[in-house]
């Protein structure tokens, strides 16, 4: 732990297991990445892949975030999945059971075979199986894409589980309290309509599945 990864607020719920923070980037799909660009703040959501003790950020060139990058502009990456509404007693002890992870660093743009092979981790994180189907890249659509990689070197974590934690006076109140659990669920996969019936939906894909 250093300055920027101490979480002050509810600290009891900090995480800093490696094997739990690297299982919460696993399961995410979509992280917010938070830098700034001609002094302001910006946030932008973006897909991303972990690859060890590295995430791996997907943009364009010439975006804010590859443009941040360049300049050696901190960033700020937060990954949540929320897994419960904490339905309590008050309104303020109502909350969200959560699995959260921010990372902090200054990222570094890849280039040549190292942005390929990492290009290729994104799309094998986010559909297993899928890169032995599809065709190379072209060299346009290669220089059409940015990846940027973070170093998890500065990285916390942090998780609320399990139900409301109401003030004694409100236990005998005859107000309903518990948790609504919620998780993300695919659908069935859909063909695009110039995929002929003999193409198959591929088995990694039938059904598709997070962790």
């Amino acid at each position: 732990m250093n300055e920027k990864t101490t979480i002050r607020r509810l600290p009891e719920r900090g995480v800093d297991d490696r094997a739990v923070i690297d299982a919460i980037l696993d399961e995410g799909l979509v992280c917010h990445a938070a830098y700034v660009v001609d002094k302001r703040p910006v946030v932008i959501p973006t897909l991303y892949a972990r690859d060890g003790d590295r995430l791996l950020l997907h943009g364009s060139p010439a975006s804010g975030l590859a443009r941040a990058v360049r300049s050696n502009s901190p960033l700020s990456v937060a990954v949540t999945l929320v897994d419960g509404i904490v339905v309590a007693r008050s309104g303020f002890h109502s909350s969200a059971n959560y699995r959260s992870v921010v990372v902090h660093g200054t990222g570094r743009l890849l280039a040549g075979e190292e942005r390929q092979r990492a290009l290729d981790l994104i799309v094998e994180a986010l559909i297993p199986g899928r890169l032995a189907d599809i065709r190379e890249p072209t060299a346009a659509e290669s220089g059409q894409t940015a990846v940027i990689e973070l170093s998890l070197d500065e990285v916390s974590g942090k998780v609320r589980s399990g139900g409301p934690k109401d003030d004694p006076v409100d236990l005998g109140t005859p107000v309903w309290a518990g948790v609504v659990p919620l998780r993300m669920v695919a659908g069935r996969a859909q063909a695009a309509d110039d995929v002929g019936p003999e193409i198959p939906v591929p088995g990694y894909l039938s059904p598709y599945e997070r962790y």
